[in-house]
């Protein structure tokens, strides 16, 4: 979908030109090349504008972000409720439920998270292409941002590659870790499969994890957990490396006594407002089979 987005220019950026005060705002260069090829993208205090156009203070420019045809996805819309945290114009946020995946893939292209956004989209008459932000495994439940315009898009990206998204998770595990602890064990996919990954220190990427044990239950202890990287099921592999796993989780520890997937929720996320700067904060409802197999 378009979006269209008004600056007053401060004396703080007086003398730029319009290109060189668009890259200080995350535009990035497929956004920068989209807008070259749409005669509209650019007006200058109520008149076309130009690239090379230099900036002074007081003026008013407005931007048209347009959607790059190439980056439209043939997502069937699927009718599925969503449980909406918070919507604007450039971002969604969604407590997103158990036995749900993100993307559409092999065996699974009408259930997931994308297909039930698009149908939510096309119920407004809106076009959508379906940017992810943080991604979840399919039986993680929690808050998941989602960028409604390329702009929003890169520039929460480039938060989470700078690690500047705030991500807590919450989790359940077998027996009594340590108080507090930090897991620094690289993860490489396992020889033979596709899906599964190991702690392996010859071939494996860096990932780290940082957790703190909240409480114990008669079964689980429940940990609250923060990552300094996002590799595959990272969570999930750090907790059976250090010999307490996640219950209900089928690759890792298929014990389903207590709850019939794993227990791992994202519970909050917080993060800069990609357009208007604003500290952004959500918490997601845990949800009711993760608390009673607690108890």
């Amino acid at each position: 979908m378009q979006r269209t987005i008004e600056y007053l220019i401060t004396s703080k950026d007086t003398g730029k030109n319009i290109l060189e005060f668009l890259k200080t705002q995350g535009y990035s260069r497929h956004i920068l090349s989209t807008m070259k090829n749409t005669g509209n993208a650019i007006s200058l205090n109520g008149c076309h504008g130009f690239g090379r156009s230099i900036l002074k203070e007081g003026d008013r420019l407005n931007i048209l972000i347009p959607e790059d045809s190439r980056d439209e996805q043939a997502i069937l819309p699927t009718r599925m409720e969503l449980s909406v945290l918070y919507e604007d114009e450039d971002i969604m946020v969604i407590n997103k439920p158990s036995n749900m995946p993100v993307h559409p893939s092999a065996g699974n292209y009408t259930n997931t998270l994308a297909n039930g956004t698009a149908w939510y989209f096309a119920q407004k008459g809106q076009n959508f292409v379906f940017r992810c932000i943080n991604r979840l495994d399919r039986d993680t439940t929690g808050a998941l941002i989602l960028a409604k315009n390329p702009l929003s898009a890169a520039i929460l990206s480039a938060q989470m590659k700078a690690r500047q998204i705030k991500r807590t998770y919450l989790a359940l595990v077998e027996g009594i870790p340590d108080k507090s602890g930090t897991i620094n064990a690289p993860i490489a996919r396992m020889d033979g499969s596709v899906i599964t990954r190991e702690v392996n220190f010859q071939t494996g990427e860096p990932a780290v994890t940082h957790y703190e044990c909240l409480a114990t239950g008669p079964l689980y202890s429940l940990l609250e957990l923060h990552l300094e990287t996002g590799r595959t099921h990272q969570i999930r592999v750090h907790l059976n490396y250090i010999g307490h796993p996640l219950p209900g989780d089928y690759l890792y520890n298929p014990d389903y006594r207590k709850i019939q997937h794993q227990p791992l929720h994202s519970y909050q996320l917080e993060f800069t407002h990609p357009i208007t700067k604003k500290p952004m904060l959500f918490t997601a409802p845990v949800p009711d089979d993760f608390i009673s197999a607690f108890y």
